[in-house]
């Protein structure tokens, strides 16, 4: 322990595979020591009482700056989806982004899809209940969690069937940059995964453009504020973030909220025996495994979290996982329970940055909990899965069922 800013510096390992197993706890350690810790590996100040990380969420004197991956020549696909994202950038940018791309959205896609998230779901189910009959065990990362998002999101910008499969290898290597200490190679990787998706992107907006269909992609194209409309290079941006937030964060509230509910079997018998309580399941497994654990923001005034200051031009992190396990907030927060309610968490974000693709989300992941629960509602873990090793974006290598 040391010291930083006249306050103790608190250590975890974020490449500890026990810590990574289980944060939890040291989680619940920081948050008995105060508010806000200086992190001396992760080199920031990070918020982990659920009253901090809402702040730092909501406080407008902290902001999505964008600063360029280093060196600028070696990433410049990877930095110039970044400058143009509506997850990057603060008002005037942000809200001129968020009002033409909310008015795509507001074109009723999440309504549109719903029914063809619940089909997909269900036979991706019974695939999965296929290769148990046929194995006596099935990975449902690969059967549902993983494909699900991926077919949504191709449905959702108007992706040809045949070009989906590319999809899910882009995103899961294009996130790879936001982990710490991530070795040249994987970061070469993300930098040509995203020059490679960002081409598609391009050249399929262009089609849209000529040849409109019912779909995002043709109504990001459309859209216009007056004389405004969206650039190629922010409707590119605008793909690119939708595939990686949508694709990342769905899969892994679906691996680790059916992983969740599988070790409190309670849990799983009572939404097996009452679909009811899908409505706040979804956002029961969203707080309880947060797959998003850490989100950074840096300062552009002074701005003081829970007795720490932030100078401009310096970053602070919520820690989202240790916000949604605070006691403070959720009562007997270390427990499973579906019918939780009010459950404040903070998974999809919060105040400006709040996810725009929230609904959708919550559409696929009830869907695929309902398919599960009334296909196969006597579901076991075949071995106790293997989590993947990075810590900001938490989730499962595989999760073998039977």
């Amino acid at each position: 322990m040391g010291t930083a800013g006249g306050r103790r510096a608190v250590t975890f390992d974020p490449t500890d595979p026990a810590f990574i197993a289980d944060p939890y706890p040291a989680f619940a350690e920081l948050r008995a020591q105060g508010g806000v810790h200086w992190h001396e590996k992760l080199g920031l100040p990070v918020a982990v009482s659920h009253a901090a990380c809402s702040a730092v969420l909501r406080e407008r004197g902290l902001g999505r700056l964008w600063r360029d991956k280093e060196p600028v020549t070696a990433f410049a696909a990877f930095n110039a989806l970044h400058r143009d994202s509506l997850l990057e950038n603060e008002p005037p940018k942000h809200t001129r982004l968020r009002k033409l791309i909310s008015a795509a959205f507001g074109r009723g896609h999440t309504e549109r899809l719903r029914p063809r998230v619940q089909e997909l779901a269900h036979r991706m189910v019974a695939d999965l209940a296929a290769g148990i009959a046929a194995d006596g065990s099935a990975d449902l990362l690969a059967h549902v969690a993983g494909p699900l998002p991926v077919e949504v999101i191709g449905e959702l910008l108007g992706v040809p069937e045949e070009d989906r499969p590319r999809l899910q290898p882009w995103s899961n290597t294009i996130v790879k940059m936001y982990e710490y200490g991530l070795p040249p190679d994987r970061a070469a990787a993300a930098e040509n995964a995203a020059r490679e998706f960002a081409d598609y992107l391009r050249e399929l907006a262009a089609r849209r453009a000529v040849e409109p269909g019912a779909d995002l992609i043709t109504d990001l194209v459309a859209v216009r504020d007056g004389t405004d409309r969206l650039t190629a290079d922010e409707l590119v941006a605008t793909g690119v973030l939708l595939l990686m937030a949508g694709h990342e964060a769905t899969v892994n509230v679906i691996g680790n909220g059916v992983l969740a509910l599988l070790h409190h079997r309670d849990q799983w018998d009572r939404l097996a025996a009452d679909p009811g309580l899908l409505p706040t399941a979804v956002e029961e497994l969203i707080r309880f495994d947060a797959p998003l654990q850490l989100f950074e923001r840096t300062a552009t005034a002074r701005v003081e979290i829970s007795g720490h200051v932030v100078e401009p031009g310096t970053k602070i992190a919520a820690l989202l996982g240790a916000a949604a396990r605070d006691p403070l907030a959720f009562p007997d927060p270390d427990r499973l329970d579906l019918a939780r309610s009010p459950n404040p968490h903070l998974g999809f974000g919060a105040g400006i940055h709040y996810c725009v693709g929230a609904p959708l989300a919550r559409v696929e992941v009830a869907a695929a909990l309902r398919a599960l629960t009334e296909r196969l509602p006597d579901l076991r873990l075949a071995t106790e899965p293997e989590r993947r090793p990075e810590f900001v974006i938490r989730g499962l290598r595989a999760l073998p069922v039977g």
